[in-house]
């Protein structure tokens, strides 16, 4: 790869033809419906519509969403949205959806897209995921590692974030795993079942690769679900001279 540029968009200011290269992106990379789904081995599918619908929410004075995308040599390689919310005074930075092109990855366009998103009045991130590279990324973005993740405070904070949600996936979701249920035996440690049957061979084959490297936290994955990763942001102290 030579020259990577990355840009944020407003979710106001997302066009139609935006929205239609971002569709075609998640629906020729994204993955395969499971055998549960109804769909097996076809891809998933998302319209430009449903983009605009689910992920885009009007703005308010306390919701705003974006759209950041990577371009490689001028060709879409990769995107993100993401919505900000308040709760309970915070600032929440949820990504509501992050695809990289399978041509490239594995070169950091994940990471680069999410460092894109954030602010330094972040003061929580979140992010639903069937596939550990994107909470990997989400980790290292947004200020730590897999390893030094909080579950306890995912425990205790995700259910009231995710409700206060203006995105009705997020909202809806059903927190699943043995931080929530400790009698759960599923092997699922923090997750959502959010009944979206994505075919889990290829997540299997990260989740592999990130065990020989790293102490995963979240467990294994059951079909229908989608990891939960929710984190508080890292805010630098400011420099102190004598």
């Amino acid at each position: 790869m030579t020259t990577q540029t990355y840009k944020t968009v407003p979710g106001h200011e997302v066009t139609d033809t935006m929205l239609e290269e971002a569709a075609k992106l998640f629906s020729e990379n994204y993955g395969i419906w499971g055998e549960h789904s109804g769909k097996a081995g076809e891809r998933v599918q998302l319209s430009a519509r449903r983009l605009r619908q689910q992920y885009l929410p009007s703005a308010t004075d306390t919701v705003v969403s974006y759209y950041v995308i990577v371009t490689v040599d001028g060709y879409l390689a990769g995107n993100a949205f993401a919505c900000r919310w308040k709760y309970d005074g915070m600032t929440v930075c949820w990504v509501t959806q992050l695809v990289v092109h399978k041509d490239y990855r594995e070169n950091g366009l994940a990471t680069g897209l999410l460092t894109s998103l954030r602010k330094t009045t972040d003061d929580i991130y979140g992010i639903m995921s069937s596939n550990p590279a994107a909470c990997l990324a989400a980790a290292k973005s947004f200020g730590t590692t897999i390893e030094k993740i909080s579950l306890d405070f995912i425990r205790k904070k995700a259910y009231g974030i995710m409700k206060s949600s203006p995105i009705p996936y997020i909202r809806d979701a059903t927190l699943q795993g043995t931080i929530f249920q400790p009698e759960d035996t599923s092997g699922l440690v923090s997750g959502v079942n959010t009944s979206f049957f994505v075919d889990h061979e290829e997540p299997q084959k990260v989740l592999q690769a990130v065990r020989e490297n790293w102490q995963w936290p979240l467990g294994d994955l059951p079909d229908g679900h989608e990891y939960l990763l929710v984190m508080q942001a890292k805010h630098r102290r400011p420099s102190t001279y004598i």
